[in-house]
């Protein structure tokens, strides 16, 4: 078995001070560079994923709430325009040399990483280049539990990979939607437990 890391979205926008912060988003950042550190040879591959919206007056397929105010399930406020500070990741996120960039949300409503394109390969997509490392497992991290870590977690085991959600290197964004979340990642046999198991 080959196991890749996916860390969703940890980014100047989603972190405290942000336009979209999730509380203890500065706080997945560095915890995520610590596990890193102690467990690099884990993965044989390490994925970075990030929303890259287009700027106003794109809504990007109606992410973007323009006409109300976002409800902050499928509408929210602007956030991660692409080239701007909030999209770049956040400065206590340590990746390693070689990782996999994942550009998500170009004009689009999209929150798995699995939607997204990856940098540098033409037109590929995650699954593709995880399969091409050989990776059967994938253990995801990053902003937010009840979104986006969700939502690429869920098209991982779709794809066929098994998927770990690592939740305490996750921040989420409320309780009623994580407890959604957490029953729809049950039924899809994602599993859901912490880090410090697999040390």
């Amino acid at each position: 078995m080959s196991r890749a890391l996916i860390v969703v979205d940890v980014q100047n926008d989603f972190c405290e001070g942000g336009s979209l912060a999730v509380t203890g988003g500065s706080a997945v950042a560095r915890a995520v560079s610590a596990h890193l550190r102690e467990h690099a040879d884990r993965y044989a591959a390490v994925v970075a994923t990030r929303d890259w919206h287009a700027p106003l007056p794109d809504t990007n397929d109606g992410h973007f709430a323009t006409d109300a105010e976002p409800d902050y399930v499928t509408t929210w406020p602007v956030h991660c325009v692409a080239g701007t500070p909030g999209a770049e990741y956040h400065p206590e996120l340590r990746l390693p040399l070689g990782t996999v960039h994942v550009r998500k949300g170009q004009s689009r409503q999209d929150y798995s990483g699995f939607a997204g394109e990856v940098v540098g390969a033409e037109g590929a997509r995650l699954t593709e280049v995880l399969a091409a490392a050989g990776v059967t497992e994938v253990d995801v991290v990053g902003l937010a539990t009840d979104h986006c870590v969700t939502a690429t977690a869920l098209d991982a085991r779709a794809d066929g990979f098994e998927a770990t959600v690592l939740v305490d290197l996750t921040a989420a964004v409320a309780l009623p939607t994580t407890l959604r979340a957490a029953a729809r990642l049950s039924q899809a046999g994602v599993r859901v437990t912490t880090a410090e198991p697999l040390a």
